[in-house]
């Protein structure tokens, strides 16, 4: 919300923004609501769990959801202003000329007719499950001379067919969009007409569903069958939350209410015209005259004009870091792999693919090539079970051994091992990785991925995949893990005993520092650690992008407590830990936030930066980020993200700064301070 109100920031990047706003918002309504509605059932045994009962917890989030709405209004008319400066227009039904109406009509019965099916809802004694998925056109349809009685339908919105936004023939060098909802508003008649009405009014509506899936302990169904069980019930969860145009007539929402089973004391949601503003952030960029700014990916110096990256991995440990270094490499190592005659079989964790995956594609060429190909995907990726499990059926068809996980336990490391024959020898290589596998997010989130040959974390990959294999038999395996720092098994007590090594040393009177990056930080124990930490004299640096439970000022602090969230064009996504350790210092990547569900409800890998260079570059790329002071909010007590004070001091945007940086070492010219 602060980014999308920011006008230094690009009208383009400002609506995405909102967009993302909108996503996450969804999110949490199909999650934490959604979660929260339950402990209200269970009654009295939830109230342990929380502070507050759960009824307490919903009123307050309706009360600030309300207001962000609000701001959410203010914003996105401020954005419109904007866009009329640029000559940019957001039509509506109301407003089009002769021409744009022939072109909405043609456009309706070429594209759209086909596609819209009514729900003539009063007729229908079973309501509908509302999808969760599309908007919908809640209708009124009449006759003025009132000869038959007013009807209720509702119009589900195809925007999964068709595009949301629609670019209108302009003139006077302007550029008019229409939504996809508003055609349908324009052509009401043209669907309802034959049944005699002749007055039609429209109101967007969205409903939000429990998305969590249940996996029930039934040992005669197997773990994949419960999962599309559960895919199949999320469809049909209960209703959590309601938003509606506030202009949609009372009974006309009252009777929708009713049928889908809320009542005035749930979250009710009263907005604007447009809801899932989601879309947005696939807003036409056609539309504007201004130039994408944004660098391109570049390949690493280490990995240019080479003729094998493997070639390299095998002789020196390589660091990348995304969005800034091209995702390239990845595919290319794997590539090399699948063709490689020399090399006898893959392993990698897969938790999130991209759509079109260059990675699954790498993989199946192995197969063919006679390589033993081994994937772990993770079925219970929120919002990416169903992707998964038609990546499971794929790579079983192609001959790879699909590797479903732990049950009760998510698998969330990232790791890829490749077992090579050099002359008479076994070797191992792969990757370790703070972010996945996924060559569209690889554009835009912050990740670091280590490739490395070093043969102890490669025998701690080694032993992760073969307890992956069988984890009823091999749970020693992780326990005998010597480099990585493993969850669930030892990674709490290694951190407790790395903060409680630096607490000493502050005692002592020696130099003692812990440095974290983190998208979330809300393990009590560890928390408390930290705490204790900062009153023996450790100084303590954070960088936590989301959740932040841990208090950072307080008067027993031996050293105030830095701590930042930098949200930029780039999501922060990176889990890096330094300890400063007499000097010798330990730097860690991780898959893992210092989270109870991922310290002791996930497999986690946190691996150790051992190269000197490595752990140097990694360290600037940090200092950097603690010394913004465009982008960085400070993490209060209050949280109320106030934005660092650029004071007298040189500007510093780390986004910028960190591609200026890593670009230098390229051997080209610094990119100028622009929205990268």
């Amino acid at each position: 919300m602060q980014e999308a109100a920011d006008k230094s920031v690009p009208i383009r990047e400002r609506i995405k923004f909102l967009g993302i706003f909108s996503n996450n918002l969804d999110e949490f309504f199909r999650v934490r609501v959604a979660t929260l509605k339950r402990m209200m059932q269970i009654g009295a045994k939830s109230r342990m769990h929380l502070e507050l009962d759960p009824e307490s917890i919903l009123e307050n989030i309706q009360e600030k959801v309300l207001t962000l709405q609000s701001d959410f209004d203010q914003i996105w008319n401020e954005i419109l202003r904007e866009l009329k400066k640029q000559k940019v227009f957001l039509a509506n039904e109301k407003k089009l000329n002769i021409q744009q109406q022939k072109f909405i009509l043609k456009y309706f019965n070429d594209q759209i007719r086909s596609h819209i099916v009514p729900l003539m809802i009063e007729s229908i004694t079973n309501f509908p499950a509302l999808s969760d998925k599309y908007i919908y056109l809640a209708c009124t349809l009449s006759r003025k001379d009132k000869s038959i009685s007013q009807k209720y339908a509702l119009i589900p919105v195809p925007t999964k067919s068709l595009s949301r936004f629609v670019i209108l023939p302009s003139k006077n060098n302007e550029k008019q969009i229409i939504l996809l909802e508003d055609i349908i508003r324009y052509c009401l008649p043209n669907i309802f007409s034959f049944f005699g009405y002749d007055t039609f009014s429209a109101y967007a509506i969205k409903v939000t569903r429990d998305a969590e899936i249940d996996i029930d302990n039934d040992i005669s169904t197997s773990f994949i069958q419960k999962i599309e069980k559960g895919l199949k019930n999320r469809k049909k969860g209960k209703p959590v939350r309601l938003v509606y145009d506030r202009e949609i007539p009372p009974a006309l929402l009252n009777y929708i209410i009713g049928r889908i089973g809320l009542t005035h004391k749930d979250n009710l949601i009263p907005g604007g015209r447009i809801h899932n503003f989601k879309d947005f952030m696939d807003f036409p960029s056609a539309v504007f005259n201004e130039i994408n700014s944004r660098k391109e990916p570049f390949t690493h110096p280490q990995l240019r004009n080479k003729n094998s990256v493997s070639k390299v991995v095998l002789a020196k440990d390589v660091m990348l870091h995304f969005p800034y270094h091209s995702f390239n490499s990845i595919i290319d190592l794997l590539r090399e792999a699948a063709i490689d005659p020399d090399v006898i079989s893959i392993k990698i964790t897969c938790y999130r693919l991209a759509s079109r995956s260059k990675i699954i594609n790498a993989l199946i060429n192995a197969v063919r090539n006679g390589k033993e190909v081994t994937v772990m995907i993770e079925l219970r990726a929120r919002f990416d079970e169903e992707a998964n499990l038609e990546w499971k059926a794929e790579l079983e068809e192609a001959g790879v051994k699909v590797l479903l996980g732990v049950p009760g336990m998510k698998i969330h490391a990232k790791l890829c091992v490749i077992k090579k024959r050099i002359e008479n020898s076994i070797t191992h290589y792969g990757f370790v990785s703070t972010g996945n596998l996924n060559e569209k997010t690889a554009l835009a989130y912050g990740d670091h991925c280590l490739l490395t040959s070093n043969n102890s974390i490669m025998a701690d990959a080694n032993k992760i995949f073969r307890y992956l294999e069988s984890p009823e038999i091999n749970i020693s395996l992780l326990k005998s893990c010597k480099t990585l720092l493993i969850c669930p098994t030892g990674m709490r007590k290694q951190l407790e005993l790395l903060i409680e090594k630096e607490t000493k040393h502050a005692i002592h009177g020696k130099k003692a520092a812990i440095t974290l990056k983190l998208n979330s930080l809300s393990d009590e124990q560890l928390i408390e650690k930290l705490y204790v930490a900062a009153k023996a004299g450790v100084e303590i640096k954070m960088i936590i992008r989301g959740i932040c439970c841990m208090y950072t000022e307080n008067k027993k602090f031996k050293i105030p407590i830095q701590a930042v969230s930098i949200v930029d064009e780039y999501l922060e996504h990176a889990r890096v830990m330094i300890f400063h350790n007499s000097g010798h210092e330990k730097v860690f990547i991780a898959s893992s936030d210092w989270m109870v569900r991922n310290i002791d409800h996930r497999v986690e890998a946190a691996c150790p930066v051992i190269d000197k260079n490595l752990m140097s570059e990694l360290k600037d790329i940090l200092n950097i980020q603690l010394k913004d002071n465009i982008k960085a909010r400070i993490l209060d007590n209050d949280q109320q993200n106030i934005y660092v004070n650029p004071r007298n001091t040189k500007k510093v945007r780390s986004q910028v700064d960190i591609y200026n940086y890593l670009h230098k070492k390229r051997g080209s010219a610094v990119i100028p301070d622009l929205y990268i």
